[in-house]
């Protein structure tokens, strides 16, 4: 054996003394093996050449197959870099990959050919990060509506678990979700709803120690709560980071909508509420009781003031609350002044871009 390894090794060198080729020298080395390897299949055994070679031909025959192993590893190799190479070249040529699937397209068709949305509104939409607290009556249809529009990103906050006496008004909850976190209820319904959108649950009660951090990672903050401590942290936490709040409220058949947005000269909540009312004065749903529809009514128009913020169409509710009457089916406006005492914006914004007073 050492005889044909010394044979090839001198093949291997004489041909790159004088600028044989790799491949022919290959070629050499196994026209060598399959002489070595047909001599000990014809010649006797006890023969001077077999003795010379290893008197056995299953080791050349092994030999012969693990070089062959290796290069058919090497042809495949080459050949699925190759491949990899032209979908790199052809992706290069073609441009990155689409924003939008043709399912998606096909989906947000109604935004994309509204004038005021159009493919760019649409693209925001998928590109925003919106927060809403509470998965409750009016975070229920703002969730399912913000999913439905493609907002890219939702993050729901809320501590609390579904109960039976949720369904008559948290439409996002099922009869099956009770006893479940309400946010992983709303995130199954929602990513049911649309598969495309990225949900965030987060399944504790909003506190000063995460809100700030929280707050930084979304860009349009949607205040469904139905507590005056959260809101008011809720406010103050929004107005120190620049961020639209966009509040609802509601009781027994009535609800109120407003965005505040001092950073763009518009009144904070606590303009508005410098304080929370005495005990009694503003009864819970759970107290005074509220109309099962009118959660959807007030939770989807804050998902409306979301997709207008968003997007840049139309006039949003700043400086203005939007009050809907359930029971006489009537709705006004009212305008909203800042307050330049107010301890959470007073020295934000520009005064110019106040509004009027009403």
């Amino acid at each position: 054996m050492l005889l044909v390894l010394v044979m090839a090794a001198a093949l291997w060198g004489i041909g790159a003394a004088i600028g044989t080729p790799r491949r022919l020298r290959w070629g050499m080395i196994a026209g060598l093996w399959a002489a070595v390897t047909l001599a000990h299949l014809v010649l006797p055994l006890g023969h001077p050449i077999r003795a010379a070679t290893g008197e056995s031909a299953a080791l050349w025959l092994m030999i012969g197959g693990a070089a062959a192993l290796v290069q058919v590893y090497r042809v495949g190799l080459g050949r699925l870099r190759a491949r990899a190479g032209a979908r790199e070249a052809k992706a290069a040529e073609t441009g990155p990959a689409p924003l939008f699937s043709e399912a998606e397209l096909d989906r947000y068709a109604r935004h994309i050919v509204l004038r005021e949305l159009g493919g760019p509104g649409q693209k925001a939409l998928k590109q925003a990060r919106v927060l809403v607290i509470g998965a409750g009556g009016l975070g229920s249809p703002a969730l399912l509506y913000l999913a439905a529009a493609g907002v890219g990103t939702i993050g729901v906050i809320d501590d609390d678990e579904v109960d039976n006496s949720n369904l008559q008004r948290q439409v996002i909850h099922r009869d099956a979700d009770i006893g479940l976190p309400k946010v992983q209820s709303a995130m199954r319904a929602m990513q049911e709803q649309n598969p495309n959108v990225v949900v965030r649950p987060y399944q504790r009660r909003l506190s000063a120690e995460i809100a700030a951090d929280l707050f930084a990672d979304y860009d349009l903050i949607l205040d469904g709560t139905d507590n005056f401590d959260t809101r008011y942290l809720a406010n103050a936490t929004a107005t120190l980071h620049g961020k639209p709040l966009i509040s609802g409220a509601l009781s027994q058949w009535e609800g109120q909508l407003s965005v505040f947005d001092p950073a763009h000269g518009t009144p904070c909540y606590e303009c508005i509420f410098p304080e929370a009312p005495a005990p009694g004065l503003a009864p819970s749903c759970a107290e005074a009781g509220v109309l099962g529809p009118l959660p959807g009514v007030v939770g989807a128009m804050m998902a409306v003031e979301a997709v207008k913020i968003i997007t840049g169409a139309g006039a949003p509710l700043r400086g203005e609350m939007l009050i809907y009457d359930a029971l006489y089916g009537e709705s006004r406006k009212i305008a909203l002044n800042r307050r330049a005492d107010c301890p959470v914006c007073g020295n934000q914004g520009d005064e110019d871009d106040q509004p009027a007073a009403g």
